[in-house]
């Protein structure tokens, strides 16, 4: 999985090249600028309530007018830390779905940008079907909703985990690691779909080469750190990245 993991790493360097090599930023800045605008927009939004979501959720609970009565410093200092775990993965939470609406709504592009990164690698086109594409739209729509459901699970209970003291303090990275792994999956699933697998045959096939997954997206994620130019490259770049690693994995 640590060979995968650094194979997709590396496949967004040489996604950076490729992309200029082959002069493709008309496909990168345009989804890349509304991505951008669709996310400062909603983490706006979610920064605002999820404030107010935590707040009132302590008064349900009463535990800060139990923690004043116990007067207890360690307490207190599990409690804050049981605060930054909860606020992390509130974020991660939103992120998820504010991922998979993006995935839905930029489904066609990203399965033409997927298939003319492999047309170039080829030397050859593939001939635009309007009803394969109509497909593809689909079959994307499809796992990312099935995607959305396995991941909710999952962050449900990683969010019941955090509550327990010092043990739920690995949630977030627990929750990072989810996040990554299903992000990658869309982008890799374009691939896949491209090499005649069924969905259940891409389940399993990115299932046993979980690292170039994670690794995928854990560099979306970390590109998200370089404000504004991160966020616009972000999203087409893993697209390309996915189909390079998966290339190169087939080479090996």
């Amino acid at each position: 999985m640590l060979k995968e993991i650094i194979i997709a790493i590396e496949s967004y360097f040489k996604a950076h090249q490729f992309i200029r090599q082959h002069n493709l930023w008309k496909w990168i800045i345009i989804p890349g600028i509304l991505y951008m605008i669709l996310f400062m927009v909603g983490m706006y939004f979610f920064l605002s309530s999820s404030n107010s979501a935590v707040n009132y959720l302590s008064n349900l609970i009463g535990i800060d007018t139990w923690l004043q009565e116990q007067k207890n410093p360690f307490l207190n200092f599990l409690f804050v830390m049981g605060n930054i775990m909860v606020r992390l993965l509130l974020i991660f939470f939103y992120f998820s779905f504010f991922k998979f609406a993006f995935l839905i709504i930029g489904s066609p592009l990203f399965a033409y940008l997927s298939e003319k990164t492999e047309s170039i690698l080829e030397g050859r086109d593939f001939p635009f079907s309007l009803p394969q594409l109509m497909k593809d739209i689909i079959r994307g729509i499809r796992l990312a909703l099935r995607n959305l459901l396995w991941q909710t699970v999952y962050t449900i209970s990683i969010l019941i985990l955090s509550f327990i003291p010092v043990l739920g303090w690995v949630s977030p990275m627990l929750s990072l690691f989810t996040e990554c792994y299903y992000y990658g999956f869309s982008m890799m699933d374009y691939s896949c779909e491209r090499r005649k697998m069924s969905p259940q045959e891409s389940v399993r096939f990115i299932s046993d080469h979980k690292g170039l997954a994670i690794g995928n997206g854990l560099m979306f994620y970390l590109m998200h750190a370089v404000p504004i130019l991160g966020w616009i490259l972000a999203p087409t770049y893993a697209v390309v990245a996915a189909t390079l690693s998966l290339r190169q994995l087939e080479n090996k």
